[in-house]
This record gives structure tokens, sequence and C-alpha cells, in this order.
């Protein structure tokens, strides 16, 4: 780790002004910069970085400290400061260059006083946001339309709208020697496993890089593991209703400066394919919304090698189902094809991100009538094919988690070579492997597949079923609430 410098405040502004110049780069770079001003007869200095200040609030902090003599600051100079003539909400002081430093690259500003060995610094910054619009990849029918965005305080307070308990908890960290990301974790304290908590802000506290560019993504990695296992061990959310219901039952959550994702920990396999969307309705209605969803998953895993193995093994299949196997196979081998179509839908899906909205209908256009019509055509491929790969890409657009989807398509590409390679013993060992690595998987200490393993009745039902609100009257055991009781 590296070690924490300390540089102390000087009385004499001019050895303060040094130090600040050369660490901030005020010469250096453009928008860092000092402003040298004489307030009651004695000279300061304002440290700022442009863009991130409210321009009206220093203004009239400045108009109010132009109208100030001498002789009201006479005395104790720094408390009169703070307490009387600089009238703003968040006021607070350091005898720490380096700190005041990170500070001012923060945002807030910092003013330097002769004569005083500590430096005011007044958080009246502001950074440029989008709205709280309702995001893309988690909308609702019904329901709120605001979310998350990539400011923290406004995350903060979209959370908060939402759960007024006096015992939510907003613990503010900071990650990356460099970067100096702001990151907040949240809970309810009254509800939440102490020990979780305590281990989730150790995880974070051990975190030794440079900076995380990535924000969240880069956090998920550093404190979950497992890098080279697919599955997401953290849930991702940008809608505020869905981290409260969350923080309610017990969950932690970590919020990062820079990013409109909220990491939900921690979470099981069920939690990435359960939606707001089925909390909007009746209870019938999600139940069954729920059963459909979890359909279109198992058939974007398992349904395509089935299927497979079917072809090439057609004496598995009864005489009534006969006809599901291929007619003709084509001029190329059916696993080759497979792989040929995964591997163009994922071209298009990159090619669809960075495509302008403008020409989104065209690129789709020709993808499904110019190339898929033509490629079955000319024999390349052949239509079952076509069909049982949309019906397994269907699963995966239906997949809340955009996380879990990608891990369960490369679970099926896997899956799709074992049973071309081993046939049925293939595709048997497969499922066999992949439960075995999810029953092993735990997510700070909490087995990925619970309660399905280990088994909980009571749990496994609200998982299958979308239950009625009312009836909903404890929290999830596995997080071990403080207050299990709803």
């Amino acid at each position: 780790m590296e070690k924490v410098r300390r540089e102390p405040v000087k009385v004499s502004l001019k050895e303060n002004i040094e130090y600040l110049r050369d660490a901030l780069g005020v010469e250096k770079s453009f928008d860092v910069i000092q402003l040298d001003v004489e307030y009651a007869e004695r000279e300061m200095a304002l440290y700022l970085v442009d863009g991130f200040v409210k321009d009206d609030i220093l203004h009239y902090l400045m108009k109010m400290l132009a109208g100030l003599d001498a002789g009201q600051l006479e005395g104790d100079t720094l408390s009169r400061l703070i307490k009387t003539y600089i009238p703003y909400v968040e006021v607070e002081t350091s005898d720490d260059l380096d700190k005041v430093v990170d500070t001012v690259l923060a945002g807030p500003t910092a003013l330097v006083v002769d004569g005083v060995d500590e430096v005011i610094l007044i958080d009246a910054r502001t950074y440029p946001v989008r709205g709280p619009q309702e995001p893309d990849i988690e909308r609702v029918v019904r329901g709120s339309r605001d979310g998350f965005v990539e400011t923290l305080v406004f995350n903060t307070a979209l959370t908060r709208r939402r759960i007024r308990d006096r015992t939510l908890r907003m613990e503010y960290m900071q990650v990356g020697r460099r970067s100096k990301t702001d990151i907040v974790v949240s809970y309810i304290e009254d509800i939440a496993d102490p020990e979780m908590v305590k281990k989730i802000k150790e995880s974070i506290s051990k975190i030794d890089t440079d900076g995380l560019p990535m924000a969240e993504k880069s956090i998920e990695e550093f404190i979950s593991g497992r890098h080279w296992n697919p599955y997401p061990m953290v849930r991702y959310t940008e809608r505020p209703d869905t981290a409260a219901t969350h923080l309610y039952e017990g969950h932690v959550c970590i919020i990062v400066d820079g990013s409109p994702s909220v990491i939900i920990t921690p979470t099981t396999f069920w939690h990435h394919l359960q939606h707001a969307e089925e909390y909007r309705n009746k209870p019938l209605v999600g139940a069954y919304l729920r059963f459909v969803r979890f359909l279109a998953v198992w058939a974007s895993i398992f349904l395509l090698p089935l299927w497979y193995l079917f072809a090439i093994q057609p004496q598995l299949l009864p005489d009534a189902l006969s006809y599901i196997g291929p007619n003709e196979t084509g001029q190329l081998p059916l696993v080759i094809q497979f792989l040929m179509i995964e591997l163009g839908l994922d071209m298009l899906r990159m090619a669809a991100i960075h495509t302008p909205s403008a020409l989104a209908t065209a690129l789709g256009l020709v993808a499904a009538l110019m190339i898929g019509q033509v490629a079955v055509e000319v024999g390349l491929f052949i239509n079952e094919v076509i069909l049982y790969l949309a019906i397994a890409a269907i699963g995966t657009f239906s997949t809340p988690s955009y996380e879990m989807s990608l891990a369960n398509r490369l679970i099926r590409i896997a899956l799709l070579i074992s049973t071309s390679i081993f046939h049925t013993y293939g595709y048997v060992a497969g499922i066999l492997l992949l439960i075995i690595m999810l029953a092993r998987m735990k997510s700070f200490g909490v087995p990925y597949l619970w309660p399905f393993i280990p088994f909980n009745l009571r749990a496994f039902r609200d998982v299958l079923l979308r239950s009625p609100i009312p009836l909903k009257n404890r929290r999830p055991r596995f997080l071990h609430p403080k207050d299990p009781d709803r």
C-alpha cells in the first residue's frame, strides 16, 4: 500500500500557495484556477476547478467577504469566517495540504487565508449530469420512470426518496490512489447483517490500484473474485425502486460515482432472473410472466444442444416426435452452422451498439432478410438451425440481467461443443458440470443456487412463484437479517 502523505498547512500564505500551485499544476492546467483576493485587509487565495463550481454560489460568497472590514476578522479568524461570514451549508476545514489538493480536484473550493493554519473547504460543486430518465434495459409498462445517473449524490438522494428509515446508512469511502473514486456503501442498519456489511467494506478497503476507469465493473472484479467464471456474483440495477426493494430485504448496495449502475450484494442465481415488471402486475399475472421468463431462459441454455443431440442421434426420439430432426443437413456440419450463427449474432449485436439510431432499422433488415435468407437459399444453413437459434436468442434477450444472459450464451456454446464431441454423454455431463459449478459458487459466503441447493421449500416457492406482497412477511433467510419480519 502507498504510504499516506501529509503536508501540514502553514501560517504563511506564501508557503501554502507555493505548495498548492505546484501540487495542483495551476500553470499547467487551464481549468485549475487560483484567485488571489484580499478581504478585510487580509490576503487570501481561492483554488477551484472550472466546470465543477456553482458560479452563483461562489459569487455570492465573494460578495459577502468583500463587505468585511479588518475588525470583523480580529481574534479567532477561522471561527468567525466559518460560523458567521461564509453562509453555506457544506463547509469544513483541513490542516493537511495533501488532503486539500485531493479535495479541490474532486470539485470543492479551497479558501486559504494568511495567518490561519487551516484551509477552509467549501463544497459548492456541481457536475455535468443528465436527467434521471428510465433505464433502457430495465423498462416497465407501469411504474416509476426515474433511474440512477452518473452523479453519486443524485443516486443517494433517489434512494433516500424511497427509504426514509432513520437507520438507512450511506457510508462514504474512496478507492484508487490516483482516481480517488467516491464510493458509498448503503444498507439499513436495523436489517442488514453486520458481518456482511463488514465483509463488503473490508473487501472495498483492500482495493489497491491506481484508478477505477470502469467504475462499478472494476469494483466487482476486485471484491468478488472468480475472474474466469462467467456468471455474475453481484447484480446491477439502474432502478431506484429495485435498489430500495433489496435494501429492505437486507442486501447491501454499492454506489460508485460516475456510474448509473448500483451494485447489489450478495445475490443468488435467481436474483438475476427477476424483473420489476413482475411486481407491477397482479400476483397471478406476475407469476405467469415469471414462468414464461424462466421457460425462455432454460430454452436459451438447453434447447439448442438438445435439438442438436436429437439431430445427430434420431434414435433417441419416439416416432411421434420424429419430425423434430432436420430433413436435410446442408453443406456444412450442423455444429459448424450453429457456431457460425452464434458468432454472427454477436457480431450483429456489437454492430447494433455502434450503429447510429437512424441506421439501426436498416442494419436489422440487412441481417434478417439479406444475410439469413440468402444463406439458406445457397445451402449454407438449414431452416431448422435458424429457427432454434432464433428461439435461443429470444431466451437470451428475455433474461433480465445482461451479465447473466452473456454467461448463459457461453454455457450454451460449451454445451453444444460437448454434445458434438461426446453426443449423449457430452450433453448429460455438460449439464452435470454446470450444476456442480453453480452449486460450488458463493457470493460473499451465500450459496449461489440457494434455495435450490441447499434446499429451502418456502424460499424456493417464492422463487418459482410471484407471491402476493401481503404474504411475503419474512425476509430472505440467507441474508441473516437482524429483523427477519417485515
